[in-house]
């Protein structure tokens, strides 16, 4: 299985890191595709990656929620310092808690966008609160060369349908579709088909039932496979093939 993006570099594991990708490789998780957040965490992010080449692969980009008024300068900073990133992530939009940089955000994720597209990159995209804006860039850069991941997708049906009209996108799910009160098993069984999902912990956020509250790791990615075979009514083999074979495609890996 590849957990197409999960956030293992940072503090929460420092404790018990190798232990927790022991876990995972023994779990059947066999690759770490690793977002970036924002400057401070490329150098955890690469020292993960150096010492597990194997397993883990690093993707380069500014989180919508560390965009602030100096936000080119930062990338100019970062962008040379991931050698072979395998994707522009995680860039998006995120007006939740705070839009005091709205404009920015909106400059970021375009530049972001070019950036990914230039470089022949998937672009691994953050979106909350966010989506008519989101999707208005979009359409701005719509092209063949356009392509990546809705990570931790959790929509509705009609906006599982506009996104589907990216033809390069697919959808990454987590934990999330495995709640209790969550739509989003309705949601993919009504608008998604199967090869248009890849899987996702997001660790150490949003585990899992049954381990929803604690900290997330790639070791639980297995319940969110279980949750997809139960929703497409096919075995967990098919779920890993598939959502497997989609990521490899998509990463180029």
């Amino acid at each position: 299985m590849i957990d197409t993006h999960t956030h293992i570099y940072e503090p929460e594991f420092d404790q018990d890191r190798d232990d927790v990708i022991k876990h995972a490789v023994e779990s059947g998780v066999d690759k770490f595709l690793l977002p970036n957040i924002n400057e401070e965490s490329i150098p955890r992010m690469k020292a993960l990656a150096e010492r597990y080449p194997q397993y883990c692969h690093t993707m380069i980009g500014l989180h919508p929620e560390d965009v602030h008024a100096d936000w080119q300068d930062v990338l100019d900073r970062i962008w040379d310092q991931v050698q072979n990133p395998i994707a522009v992530g995680e860039v998006g939009l995120d007006f939740y808690w705070d839009d005091t940089y709205r404009k920015e955000q909106l400059d970021a994720f375009e530049y972001q966008i070019c950036k990914s597209m230039e470089m022949d990159l998937p672009l691994v995209i953050h979106m909350r609160n966010a989506e008519p804006q989101l999707l208005d860039a979009m359409e701005r850069h719509k092209s063949d060369a356009l392509r990546g991941i809705f990570h931790c997708f959790g929509g509705s049906r009609e906006s599982a349908r506009l996104m589907m009209r990216y033809e390069g996108f697919v959808f990454g799910i987590g934990g999330v579709v495995t709640f209790k009160n969550s739509r989003l098993a309705q949601t993919l069984a009504d608008a998604v088909p199967l090869d248009r999902i890849v899987m996702e912990t997001d660790a150490p956020y949003l585990a899992p039932v049954p381990h929803r509250g604690h900290r997330n790791e790639p070791s639980f990615l297995p319940f969110v496979a279980d949750k997809l075979a139960q929703i497409y009514n096919v075995s967990i083999t098919e779920i890993d093939n598939t959502t497997s074979s989609t990521a490899r495609r998509l990463f180029s890996i």
